[in-house]
């Protein structure tokens, strides 16, 4: 299994070797390819997925058939539809890959028994909570505050390396513009 986890959970707490082994212990590794659908609209979420290497989508299509891509996850991210997750419920996001991708999954039940095991891993929980509460509030902030050319601005500050890896027409649903509009912005 990829060490990536253990350095990623390292920059919030460290570990021992032993803990590290445990931990890793509730986790599964799944390999999907480029196109490939992890989480369907109307199907039930039971994981919660590590980005070891990849990208993915997670996006909404509208009844009028129009994707709204919601967020995107690169190495070190975590992925799923959180709402279809945490309520047991079907899920209103689709999820599939950009790229081939190598994830790590963890169930809603192994993650409950790893916090009761390790309260690190509680605290590591509950801090990337909190960053992605905050990371949400600032995009739904300039969704609503922000025109669309400051929202292109602000994205390519925050994640120039998304830009190399994702295919304009994604980066406009994600921005909620045309493929034109985004080409005005970036001059291409």
């Amino acid at each position: 299994m990829s060490n990536a986890l253990r350095q990623h959970i390292e920059t919030i707490t460290p570990l021992t070797d032993q803990e590290y082994d445990q931990i890793q212990s509730y986790f599964t590794e799944k390999k999907l390819r480029r196109r490939q659908f992890l989480v369907q609209e109307g199907n039930p979420v039971d994981h919660e997925y590590f980005v070891v290497s990849g990208l993915l989508k997670a996006s909404y299509i509208n009844e009028a058939g129009k994707e709204h891509i919601i967020r995107f996850a690169m190495e070190d991210w975590w992925i799923t539809d959180y709402q279809a997750y945490v309520n047991q419920t079907p899920a209103q996001l689709g999820i599939d890959c950009i790229e081939a991708s190598t994830l790590l999954c963890l169930s809603s039940e192994n993650k409950k028994k790893l916090c009761e095991v390790s309260h690190k891993m509680e605290h590591f929980f509950r801090v990337k909570a909190t960053s992605g509460y905050v990371a949400l509030q600032q995009r739904i902030l300039s969704l609503l505050n922000d025109d669309a050319q400051s929202r292109y601005q602000q994205l390519l500050a925050q994640y120039p390396a998304l830009f190399q890896r994702v295919p304009k027409t994604l980066i406009a649903a994600y921005l909620g513009v045309s493929r034109e509009t985004l080409s005005r912005f970036s001059g291409k």
